[in-house]
Formats: structure tokens, C-alpha cells, sequence
């Protein structure tokens, strides 16, 4: 009995040794000079970082949260954190929403005082502005983003004939499109879409007599387009519509015409002062490191963008842009349940040094540029700072590319073995997913990525080109696309593809993807090797249903078990000469009857080239085959949810090894998904 009387004596001592969770509490009601308890909070978010950093200072010991009352908490500059504010591998720092509230950081400002002017016309005297000191480039009025002077106010001009590749850049402008007065403001801006990406750059001066606008920068070679589109902004008299607005800097007024609804000496009107929010700073190559560090339920909101002297002209995937929240050496930290939103480019971006970092289940939207970027655009040489082993998912990624037209839903550089799954990515002007940053077969280290259920929709919107919903570069072992539903993916001229494998994209496994009504066709491959497409539904995708640009001496990949239904268009489009890619075990259906082509060939001399032994012309029997939407009776539904590619038990796939595709897990799962409704 004694010793029993002991040993729980023993176990007693040990449990109430267990380290107990500290928490802190800020609020806007609250006051720094105060202990940070939930009855006595913390002011601002500086004071209880500083306290967080004496626990890590003395060893932590124990999980530490910071929760955040409800309210907006303006940052006067980004919120830094570094290795002295982490947690270890055992404890973590995290700072969360209180519960049921929803903390704003933001880094914008009020714009109050406004005053009725000409016309239709409101007008506000912002101090700081002239001078140039705060130059501001978006506007939001009642948490909506508003339209900075746009001319034309719907459309676009049109240049006359091929980009120029002049230096600095000669815009051949048609009609009277282009005004003098414009130059001399020095403030009007140029934006054109050449291809796949967009040029921002100042007017300088202009050549009437030859209709010659000259801008600020120089072009890119690699981006070129004839009889492209552009736009102005921030003309002197481009404010002529309702939701515009325009900021003169030499006077520091800002002019908004307002929506009907809006009532200007009531409206809540905010202003970007900030192009970050929050920064994590950890230093691989002293391998110091941020560690253990959670954002939770967080909302993050109101940056800016600024213009280089000669402007902007983007390569791709408006790779120069960075995130609102920016890590570096970042390990096994997490940003979950977070907001992103009324930014001007990325939601976040995890680049060097960055390893086993989760950003999970986070709503980006209204953004100027993309969701999510994962690693940097060139090769690091040291393992430290190296980027890997991070997972993205659950995410819904929506309405970007509202500055930068050319950003990406997620973008991963130079990086290995990430996780992209479950992620719903619509409404961008560009790629859903880019996947590689190394063009041809060249030193690469990006591979090993698993781009998995994701559901990628309504991209490209006609305003650029060569683009797809899920895009790779350069060679990528182990990497694999699995799983994903992507659809309604339509670009400006050419280049409106599902999975578009481009130039060296070698080595990776495509399978068990639904891809439908595509624009240019549902998978393309420019060039790469030995790639494996297999068990893929591709369905009424519009010019082609599969592409192949160039021809190689070794094998590009191989087409195996997969089903292609169409509707219109040709089964195959571009380059299809030599025999260096293989085709067995696949059902074609084209509902217009059997007279299609493959390329060049009939059926049966594509079979004597040595293709599709194997398959077959049969209807694959989806459970919806004719696709006629009840209400409107338009053949192609809108609504995705039409769409059941459900193959009925006696579908001749099914009998030819095809295996049924489960597209009921796609996109972000219960516990992440946006609730509707009451």
C-alpha cells in the first residue's frame, strides 16, 4: 500500500509539472501598459509579440497564443517576425482570432472629409499626398475595390500592327486614341496584354504625326503579339464613369465619382499606405530559423503596388510580384483559416529557406495578383535555402490578377516535394496552377511535387494567352497531377488548354484528371519526355481535344486507358510527325458519328503507324452522355455539377481497364469549405 501511496504521490508531482499554454490577449479597447490577460489586453500587436519574445528568450517551455479581439489594427509598417519570436520544435507560437471575432490587419488608412465637386464628382484633400510622400494606386469604398481612371472605361484600344520591340518600348497607337496632354501629366500609364503577359509602363512622350506613343521601358523579346490590346489609366480626364476614381499627387486630391448607392459623407473609404503586411524573417544560411510560428483566422487586407521609373514588364506568371505575407527560412510554420484580400499582389509567398510550412484553408480574393507563391525563380545552391516539403491546400482562390493580369492561382519556382491538393482556383486571367521554373532540360529543382484534387475553373477570361489550368516546366521526376477537375479554361487567341505541359516538362505522371470545355484542347504537350498520361477524361473542349507541338527524338509520353468525348472541333491539333509517343487502350467518342481523323490518319492508319492497338471507337456510356441542361436547353451546361462522368457499368472503358474517377473530393474538404446560407 505504501508504495502505491507513492508512486501516485510521484505521478502527481510529475502531472502538475506539465507545462500549461500561455495565452495573451490584444484589443483596440486595450492598453499596453496592462498584464495582456482576456480582462486587462494588450493594446497593440508589438507589445504582445515583445512579451512573447521574453518566454522564447527563457526557453519557451510551453505553447504560446496571442488571441485578437475584433476590430481593424492599422500597421503603421509590416508586422516582423524573426527567429526570436518562434517557437522550437516541441512548442509554438501562434497568433488567432478570438474566438467567433474576426481581427483585421490592415494596411490602409481612412480617406475621410470628402466634399461634393463637378458634377457627378467627390473630392478629398489627403496632406500627405502631395509631394509625392504617399502615392497611393488603389481605392476602396465600403470594402469594394474601386476602378483607379480608366480609359477606355469598357474595352480596349487596340495597337496598330506587331508589339514593338524598340527601345524603349513604341506603342503604334490607332484613330486618336492616344492624347499629347496625356505625356505631359507624367502620371498616365500604359497596360497592354502581349501573349501570356502584360507591360505596365509610363507615357513619356508622343510622335502624333506617326501615331507613336513612346513609353517608359523596354520589352521583353519573349513577349510579343500583333494588334494587341491595352489600356490607359490615370489619365487627367479618364475619370468618367461611375467607380472611378484618381489621385493627383502635385495637389494631394483624390476624385471619385460614386456608385448610385453610395452615400460619400457616410462611406467608409480606405487607402493603401503598405505593400506588406507581415514578414517572416529567419536567416538560413546562419541557420537561424523561424520555427513553429502559426497565423490563425487572421484577415489580412489593404496593400499597394508601386511603378519603377521605367515600369513594369512581366516575363510570366507575374513572377516579380511578391506576397502580402513574406517568409523566409521558415520552418514547420502554418497559416490556416486566414483571409487575404484588397491586396495588390500575392496573398502569400513562402520563398528561400522555406521547409514543411502549411498553408491550409485560407480564403484569397479580390487580389492584384495571385494566391499562393512556393519558392523563388532561380536555383539556390546550399540545402539551407533550399525550399521544399510545403503544403497548400484547402485553399479557395478566386478574382485575381486585378493588377498584375498575368499572376497565378499557385505558383511553385524552384522547389521540391510540395503538396498542392483540394484547392478550389477560379476567376483569374491566367494559369490555375505553374508548377517548374526551368525552360527545356536544363538543371532543375523543382520535382517530386503532387498537384492532387484540385478543382480549377473559369481561367483566362479572354484576356490572355498561352495558358492552361495546370502548367509545367522543365524536368520534374515524381511529380504528379492526380485527381484534379478542371474546366472552362478560355484564352484571348491561342492557348487556352486544361493541362498544359510545357517546354522539358519530362518525367511526370498525368492520371485519374476530368478536363472539359477548354478552349484551345484539354491537354497539350509543347515538349519535354516520358511523360504518362493515363486513366484522363477529356471531354468537349473545343478547337482540339489533345495537342502536341513538337516533334523529338525521344519518346514525349505515353496516352494510355483514357477517355476523349467531343463535340466539335478535331481530336488532335498541331504536330503530330514521327512516332515518338505511344497510344493504346484509349475509347474515343466524337457525337457527330466516327468520320474524325487522327491528325492526318483514319483510324486504321493510325493503328499501322503502330497507335492504339488496342482501343477503341465506343461510347464510353457516361451517365449524362447528351449533357442538355433542363432549364435553358443549351447543350453544354454552365452549372459543372451537370457534368457526371460516372461511367455506367457496361461502359466499354470500364471493360478495357479504365477505373472509375471520384471527383466528389475535389476542392477544399467539409471542414474548409465556405459555409452558405443560414
Amino acid at each position: 500500500m505504501l508504495e502505491a501511496i507513492l508512486l501516485l504521490t510521484s505521478l502527481s508531482g510529475l502531472a502538475a509539472e506539465e507545462p500549461q499554454d500561455i495565452r495573451y490577449y490584444v484589443a483596440l479597447t486595450g492598453s499596453d501598459e496592462g498584464p495582456g490577460t482576456e480582462e486587462r489586453p494588450f493594446k497593440t500587436i508589438d507589445r504582445a509579440r515583445d512579451e512573447v519574445r521574453k518566454r522564447v528568450a527563457a526557453g519557451l517551455g510551453a505553447n504560446v497564443t496571442v488571441f485578437l479581439r475584433e476590430g481593424t489594427y492599422e500597421l503603421d509598417e509590416p508586422l516582423v517576425f524573426g527567429p526570436e519570436d518562434s517557437g522550437t520544435e516541441a512548442f509554438s507560437v501562434t497568433y488567432a482570432a478570438y474566438p467567433g471575432e474576426t481581427p483585421v490587419l490592415s494596411g490602409g488608412r481612412k480617406i475621410k472629409d470628402w466634399k461634393r465637386g463637378e458634377a457627378k464628382i467627390w473630392t478629398a484633400q489627403v496632406p500627405s499626398v502631395k509631394g509625392q510622400r504617399w502615392n497611393f494606386r488603389q481605392l476602396f469604398v465600403n470594402g469594394k475595390r474601386r476602378q483607379r481612371a480608366r480609359t477606355p472605361t469598357a474595352g480596349f484600344f487596340l495597337i496598330d500592327g506587331p508589339s514593338s520591340q524598340d527601345k524603349p518600348f513604341r506603342l503604334k497607337y490607332r484613330h486618336e486614341d492616344v492624347k499629347k496632354s496625356w505625356a505631359s501629366s507624367g502620371e498616365v500609364e500604359v497596360v497592354a496584354m502581349l501573349a501570356w503577359a502584360e507591360i505596365r509602363m509610363q507615357l513619356r512622350s508622343l510622335d502624333e504625326e506617326n501615331h507613336v506613343a513612346i513609353l517608359s521601358g523596354d520589352p521583353r523579346p519573349s513577349n510579343q503579339e500583333a494588334n494587341a490590346r491595352y489600356y490607359v489609366e490615370n489619365a487627367p480626364d479618364g475619370l468618367d464613369a461611375a467607380g472611378e476614381w484618381r489621385l493627383d499627387t502635385k495637389t494631394g486630391i483624390v476624385s471619385y465619382w460614386p456608385m448610385p448607392d453610395e452615400d460619400m459623407p457616410n462611406a467608409e473609404v480606405q487607402a493603401p499606405l503598405l505593400r506588406e503586411l507581415v514578414l517572416i524573417q529567419g536567416d538560413p544560411l546562419k541557420l537561424k530559423f523561424v520555427r513553429n510560428l502559426k497565423l490563425q483566422g487572421l484577415t489580412f487586407c489593404h496593400t499597394d503596388w508601386t511603378l519603377e521609373e521605367n515600369g513594369y514588364a512581366d516575363t510570366q506568371a507575374s513572377v516579380a510580384i511578391g506576397g502580402a505575407l513574406k517568409a523566409t527560412g521558415a520552418l514547420d510554420c502554418a497559416v490556416e483559416k486566414c483571409t487575404f484580400t484588397r491586396l495588390a499582389g500575392y496573398g502569400v509567398e513562402f520563398a528561400g529557406g522555406c521547409k514543411r510550412n502549411r498553408i491550409v484553408g485560407n480564403k484569397i480574393f479580390d487580389v492584384g495578383a495571385g494566391g499562393v507563391r512556393i519558392g523563388e525563380g532561380f536555383q539556390r545552391p546550399n540545402e539551407e535555402e533550399k525550399t521544399s516539403e510545403n503544403i497548400v491546400s484547402d485553399n479557395h482562390i478566386h478574382d485575381g490578377g486585378l493588377v498584375y493580369h498575368a499572376a497565378v492561382g499557385v505558383w511553385v519556382g524552384q522547389s521540391s516535394k510540395n503538396i498542392v491538393a483540394n484547392n478550389e482556383i477560379s476567376d483569374l486571367y491566367y494559369t490555375g496552377i505553374s508548377v517548374g521554373w526551368t525552360w527545356g532540360y536544363g538543371p532543375n529543382q523543382c520535382k517530386e511535387n503532387k498537384l492532387e484534387a484540385n478543382h480549377i475553373h473559369r481561367l483566362g477570361k479572354d484576356m490572355l494567352s498561352d495558358m492552361g489550368g495546370i502548367y509545367t516546366l522543365g524536368v520534374q521526376p515524381g511529380t504528379t497531377i492526380r485527381n484534379n477537375l478542371i474546366h472552362d479554361v478560355s484564352a484571348y487567341t491561342y492557348g487556352g488548354w486544361g493541362i498544359y505541359p510545357d517546354e522539358g516538362s519530362s518525367e511526370i505522371l498525368i492520371e485519374n484528371n476530368v478536363v472539359y470545355r477548354c478552349k484551345s484542347a484539354g491537354f497539350h504537350h509543347h515538349y519535354g519526355r516520358e511523360n504518362i498520361v493515363r486513366n484522363n477524361i477529356f471531354a468537349l473542349n473545343k478547337e482540339f481535344e489533345l495537342m502536341r507541338t513538337r516533334a523529338e527524338e525521344h519518346r514525349s509520353f505515353t496516352f494510355e486507358n483514357n477517355i476523349v468525348y467531343w463535340s466539335e472541333g478535331q481530336l488532335l491539333g498541331s504536330n503530330w510527325t514521327g512516332d515518338n509517343y505511344r497510344f493504346d487502350k484509349n475509347v474515343y467518342w466524337f457525337t457527330g458519328g466516327s468520320g474524325f481523323k487522327f491528325a492526318e490518319w483514319t483510324f486504321e492508319d493510325w493503328k499501322k503507324k503502330g497507335q492504339d492497338q488496342n482501343s477503341e471507337i465506343a461510347d464510353p456510356l457516361f451517365a449524362h452522355p447528351t449533357f442538355i441542361d433542363p432549364i435553358s436547353t443549351d447543350r453544354i451546361s454552365a452549372d459543372p455539377q451537370k457534368f457526371d462522368f460516372t461511367l455506367k457499368p457496361e461502359s466499354p472503358a470500364l471493360k478495357m481497364g479504365f477505373r472509375q474517377i471520384d471527383m466528389g473530393e475535389v476542392g477544399p474538404r467539409p471542414e474548409y469549405r465556405e459555409k452558405k446560407g443560414p
